[in-house]
C-alpha cells in the first residue's frame, strides 16, 4: 500500500471517487465491489430498500405480499446489484432478479451477489427493446433509474460527472420521466422508484393515469421527495 500512496493521492486530487480507487464500498451493511461501470450506491437508495422492508413488516393490508413465500421481485437498472442483494438478504425466500443494459455492470452484480452469499438471477436487458417481456410475473418491481436531467450537469460535482457512468445518470430534458413511464407500462404489481426531487407530482399523476393506486411519496433524510410507490390491482 505504501508504494501506491502517491498514485492514490494523485487520483484523489483529480477528483476520482475513493470507492473507485479502492474498488469497493460499504453500503447498508454490505461490502460491494464498484467500478466505473456501476454507480456508487447512495444513502438515498438505502432508504428505498428500507421503505420496502418497512412495508413488508407492516401488519396492515396495504402490502399484499407480507409473509408470502415465493414473492418475486425485479430490480431494474441493478448496477452493482446493491438493491437486489440487500432485499434478498432481508428476504431469503424471495425470488430476486436484477437486470441492466450494461454487461459490465451485470458482471459486477454477479460478483457482489456471490460475495454476499445471495442467489440472484442477473440478466443483461434493454427495457426499451421491442423484444422485452412484460413484467407481470413479478410481484414487486423496484428501480433507481437514470433521472438527472442533462441541464443539471452544470451543478454537479466533478467526482460524479467525470467518473460515474453517464447512461446510468442522465435523461433528456425533454422527457425526464421516460424510464419511469416505460417501467410502469410494463409492470402490473407493486412498484417502487427512487426519484428526482423535481418531479414527484408529475410522477404521481403519470402513475395514476396508468392505473396505479395507493400512490405515496416519501421524503429522504434531507426532507426531499425521493421515493414513490404505487400498486396495480391484479
Amino acid at each position: 500500500m505504501q508504494e501506491k500512496l502517491p498514485e492514490i493521492i494523485d487520483r484523489l486530487l483529480h477528483f476520482e471517487p475513493v470507492q473507485y480507487i479502492f474498488g469497493h464500498t460499504i453500503w447498508s451493511g454490505l461490502d460491494l465491489k464498484v467500478t466505473p461501470a456501476t454507480l456508487i450506491p447512495r444513502p438515498e437508495t438505502a432508504e428505498l430498500v428500507e421503505r420496502i422492508n418497512a412495508l413488508t413488516a407492516n401488519t396492515n393490508n396495504l402490502f399484499p405480499f407480507r409473509g408470502k413465500k415465493g414473492v418475486s421481485l425485479l430490480d431494474i437498472g441493478t448496477g452493482s446489484g446493491c438493491i437486489a442483494i440487500a432485499l434478498k438478504k432481508a428476504h431469503p425466500a424471495w425470488q430476486v432478479t436484477g437486470i441492466d443494459i450494461s454487461s459490465e455492470a451485470i458482471a459486477v452484480a454477479q460478483e457482489n451477489a456471490a460475495k454476499n452469499g445471495t442467489e440472484i438471477l442477473f440478466k443483461q436487458c434493454d427495457i426499451f427493446s421491442d423484444k422485452i417481456e412484460h413484467f407481470d410475473r413479478y410481484d414487486i418491481v423496484v428501480s433507481n433509474p437514470p433521472y438527472i436531467c442533462e441541464s443539471e450537469k452544470g451543478s454537479m460535482r466533478r467526482n460524479v460527472l467525470e467518473f460515474e457512468p453517464e447512461r446510468a445518470l442522465f435523461v433528456p430534458d425533454e422527457d425526464p420521466l421516460r424510464f419511469y413511464r416505460r417501467i410502469a407500462e410494463l409492470s402490473s404489481g407493486y412498484l417502487f422508484f427512487e426519484i428526482n426531487e423535481a418531479y414527484p407530482q408529475e410522477l404521481s399523476a403519470m402513475l395514476g393515469e396508468l392505473g396505479y393506486t395507493d400512490i405515496q411519496i416519501t421524503n429522504d433524510i434531507y426532507g426531499k421527495p425521493r421515493i414513490i410507490e404505487g400498486r396495480m390491482a391484479k
